[in-house]
């Protein structure tokens, strides 16, 4: 996923009102769009070095987008908005090996009254139910986790998951860890342990699940390596 323009380079100051945050750019203050509603656990500090896209639109309040945090000398994207983006090119590009057989792309696609997946692939004899969630949370040294606060959302996409197996789709979950950092990818159970146990339900009812890392410099974000999962009973 290649941004529209090389973004430009800041310092944070602050995240306030969960979509706001203020960066240092060229000795002036900027307040930008914050496109990430989760808690961004260990990404805030002040100081820290960021990028950021700009907007033409005239229409928008905040020209800037805050896109990119470094941490710890590691890019980490924080733009839950280019997510599926960056796995719809992964899917086109045929770079997620376990899904290559699938040629048909819909984004988007209700399955219940209450529920959308991200994705529904599929080829002449199999329908796929695809959801991706974004990471950004690292802990400890080169190990990915989700999530980053509770989320009963994510929950409910785990037990839905399971609803569309029963019903004849492959389903498929994929953590996005937009980051170069991490070798593998574990659930913050000490952070929502209901969604842990749904995790591991869905992997007892063939749910299946996907781990894959990013690389990331100022004029793109793409798919990198497929890492492994850590099962926790």
């Amino acid at each position: 996923m290649k941004f529209k323009e090389r973004l430009l380079q800041g310092i944070l100051i602050k995240r306030y009102k969960r979509f706001f945050v203020d960066i240092k750019y060229k000795n002036k203050i900027i307040t930008s769009h914050c496109p990430n509603p989760g808690s961004m656990m260990g990404l805030l500090n002040k100081g820290n070095k960021v990028w950021f896209s700009r907007s033409n639109n005239p229409s928008r309040k905040l020209k800037h987008t805050l896109e990119i945090i470094e941490v710890e000398k590691k890019m980490v994207g924080i733009n839950t908005l280019l997510t599926n983006k960056i796995v719809l090119d992964a899917l086109n590009q045929k770079k997620i090996k376990n899904l290559i057989k699938f040629n048909n792309i819909k984004a988007e696609v209700k399955f219940s009254d209450n529920t959308r997946f991200d994705f529904l692939i599929s080829n002449n004899k199999k329908k796929c139910f695809l959801e991706v969630k974004n990471v950004t949370l690292s802990r400890k040294k080169e190990i990915a986790e989700f999530p980053d606060a509770i989320t009963s959302r994510g929950t409910k996409h785990l037990n839905e998951l399971i609803n569309a197996k029963k019903k004849g789709y492959e389903s498929y979950i994929l953590y996005l860890i937009q980051r170069e950092d991490c070798t593998s990818f574990k659930i913050a159970e000490d952070i929502d342990l209901e969604y842990k146990n749904a995790f591991n339900k869905a992997l007892n009812n063939g749910v299946k699940i996907l781990c894959y890392n990013c690389k990331l410099n100022n004029e793109e974000i793409r798919l990198n390596n497929q890492i492994n999962y850590e099962l926790q009973l």
